[in-house]
């Protein structure tokens, strides 16, 4: 079980974030996978609570109304709620979940939010934390199946996208809004600190990345205090396609949960001159690679979100090893049939349009039948050069901002 947070004054954050488990897709010793939603783990979810004053009955009883319609959720094992022995307002809610795919689905749901909203009353304020499950011990013994895969390296850096339409014909006027909007103060705290922000238009979708390091949701609560960020968001109001007031807490809760779009597979290519084993490879870019970025968002057929992400992640852990590849760095972030991926990319992307794509070697074939290419003007197999270059022109999002804060 998880609830979203309550968002007061702090209307840009939401809980809907996380980067752990899947099916065993990619291995998490992947050399440059530092995220994977792939790696075969179970995922524990951490969900610390502080209840208003004197509402401890009123938060427990509402718990015991939802727990049977959480526990139905498919994917989920269990869940165990504690209190804190000190502060009767703390609270402890921990979940295991299968893997990350039904926990990712179920918490950025509509169904999520109609379940916990009898919660929010009781709370004041929530912290979500999210881990894949690599080491158990039941009693003396460890548990059957352990160990489940080794630990993923990489710099203290989070990544999280989010994603919405907005009305058509007003992509111009959105589009010199978002490009024009003052950055705000990249310093959080002493351990957070912004690094990278990255911004598309691909018809009228907007798609806004971020790199945090520290704490992903302090770093959200600090862009929403941003004045300059409040007036943006403000201006952009009428455009956006779902109604939203982000003045009241529920509506920008359930905005921004419907707009989190999750990184579920991050790779950085191998270092030249440097070793080939795992210490040769670094987190490309802390701040976000090196080279070209650019934004692809790709024509999904319905129902094929999932495996489509599930083959870039295979794909870019492969091209990670790949000397010819010019991407030094790929994520992933996906949402039901939404697949969006940056990449970071040396020279041309045109001279490598498979690499770009994450549909190098036998990628292309493989993805032919999880891509609508006719509905983008891609006819034919996609193994042709020619194909795979008109997909790449197809899928390119319009660049708006890609700001990167100084020192990163």
């Amino acid at each position: 079980m998880t609830v979203s947070p309550v968002v007061t004054a702090d209307a840009l954050t939401t809980d809907a974030t996380g980067t752990s488990a899947a099916p065993a897709d990619v291995a998490a010793d992947a050399g440059g996978v530092s995220i994977s939603a792939f790696d075969g783990s179970r995922v524990r979810v951490v969900l610390m609570l502080d209840v208003h004053d004197g509402m401890q009955q009123e938060f427990l009883d509402a718990y015991e109304r939802i727990r049977d319609r959480v526990a139905a959720v498919p994917g989920h094992v269990s869940d165990q709620l504690c209190q804190s022995l000190e502060n009767p307002t703390q609270w402890l809610l921990t979940s295991e979940w299968e893997s990350a795919a039904p926990f990712l689905a179920w918490v950025n749901s509509d169904e999520h939010l109609d379940t916990v909203e009898p919660l929010q009353d009781c709370v004041r304020d929530t912290r979500s934390l999210r881990y894949s499950v690599l080491r158990e011990t039941d009693g003396a013994q460890p548990a059957p199946g352990e160990p489940r895969s080794a630990p993923r390296v990489g710099g203290n850096v989070v990544r999280h996208a989010l994603t919405f339409t907005v009305r058509p014909g007003s992509e111009p006027e959105v589009a010199r809004l978002l490009s024009e909007y003052v950055s705000p103060e990249a310093h959080v705290d002493g351990a957070t600190r912004l690094l990278r922000t990255s911004l598309f238009l691909h018809g009228n979708r907007v798609v806004r990345a971020v790199e945090v390091r520290g704490d992903l949701q302090t770093a959200l609560r600090h862009v929403a205090r941003q004045p300059g960020v409040r007036a943006v968001e403000e201006a952009l109001d009428p455009y956006v396609e779902q109604e939203r007031d982000l003045r009241d807490p529920r509506s920008a809760r359930r905005f921004f949960t419907r707009a989190a779009m999750p990184a579920v597979h991050h790779v950085a290519a191998a270092v030249e001159g440097e070793g080939t084993g795992r210490d040769s490879r670094r987190e490309a870019g802390r701040a976000g690679g090196s080279g070209q970025r650019l934004g692809l968002f790709y024509p999904v057929r319905s129902g094929a979100g999932p495996e489509l992400a599930r083959l870039l992640a295979r794909q870019d852990a492969s091209a990670a090893r790949t000397p010819d590849s010019p991407v030094s760095a790929a994520t992933v972030f996906h949402r039901d049939d939404l697949v969006v991926r940056l990449v970071d990319v040396d020279g041309d992307p045109g001279d490598a349009p498979g690499f770009v794509l994450g549909l190098h070697g036998d990628g292309a074939a493989r993805a032919e039948r999880l891509l609508d290419t006719a509905a983008v003007g891609v006819g034919g197999p996609l193994t042709g050069a020619d194909a795979l270059a008109r997909l790449l022109d197809a899928a390119r999002m319009t660049p708006l901002t890609d700001r990167r804060s100084a020192g990163s």
